[in-house]
């Protein structure tokens, strides 16, 4: 059923309903349910839902990232239009074709997001919550790539090492302490580990970093998101890893991406 077929007084009754319980963008809320439910039933329970707090995108199934509709399934961590970012850097940086490797894929956004735009892909991706890996397949699969579980580079093939021409890591990077102020669509119905990054929220990055240039490709590239603050200890990670660092950011989306580089020809300092 479309949003046509609901009359009008149905869809202002959900309006209604959603504003009253706080959702900022009632309107535009109310137009994703309409057309995502197909009977009144699903309507109501998931106006139900979403006026409890369940994310919008765990109400509905999915999330719009560049273009596609993600497979968002409770509990996932639902792709930020920020990192939307990240990927138009990676995009920039893959040329046609590449070996890309999505590490904490969450719901795989960004692999399949990325593969979407290249003639030839060859794509890995893994997430330690099992859950994670779960939705990612479905998200993957239209690329043809790979979702692992388990920890970072852990269970990846052996195979993929010195080959990695784009490494994108969307890792945690809440400190512990402030994940508690987190908005409760976050804070309550996210997994944790996708959002805590430790004692000043660089923890996960670190091990990122430093095994990084092992699986890069020469001249292959590292990308990862933090924040304004993080910036100088993220390029100091990538730095001391061997690999040049260069941030990027743009101002209307609130988003900074840090991109490190394995020389041609060299690796930097490879992890054992």
């Amino acid at each position: 059923m479309s949003i046509t077929a609901f009359s009008a007084s149905h869809r202002s009754s959900v309006v209604d309903a959603l504003r009253a319980a706080g959702c900022v963008f009632a309107e535009d809320e109310a137009e994703l349910i309409l057309s995502t439910a197909r009977t009144p039933a699903e309507v109501a329970d998931m106006v139900e839902r979403r006026a409890g707090g369940l994310p919008l995108e765990h109400v509905v199934g999915w999330a719009e990232f560049r273009g596609l509709r993600v497979a968002v399934d409770p509990g996932v961590f639902v792709p930020r239009r920020r990192t939307e970012f990240l990927v138009g850097q990676a995009a920039a940086l893959a040329g046609r074709e590449a070996v890309v490797v999505d590490l904490c894929c969450g719901s795989g956004a960004l692999g399949a997001a990325l593969a979407a735009g290249l003639d030839r892909v060859e794509l890995h991706a893994a997430d330690i919550d099992p859950a994670a890996v779960h939705c990612a397949r479905r998200n993957v699969a239209a690329a043809g790539g790979e979702v692992y579980e388990g920890d970072l580079y852990d269970p990846l093939p052996g195979t993929l090492r010195g080959r990695v021409g784009i490494l994108l890591a969307n890792v945690p990077y809440v400190p512990t302490e402030e994940v508690g102020l987190l908005p409760a669509e976050a804070r309550v119905h996210e997994a944790r580990v996708a959002l805590d990054g430790g004692a000043d929220g660089l923890d996960v990055l670190r091990r990122v970093t430093e095994a990084a240039p092992a699986w890069l490709a020469p001249g292959g590239h590292l990308l990862f998101e933090t924040s304004e603050g993080q910036v100088a200890a993220a390029v100091d990670a990538v730095e001391r890893a061997g690999l040049a660092a260069r941030v990027v950011s743009d101002e209307t989306l609130y988003a900074t991406v840090v991109i490190g580089t394995r020389a041609a020809g060299r690796g930097g300092r490879r992890a054992a």
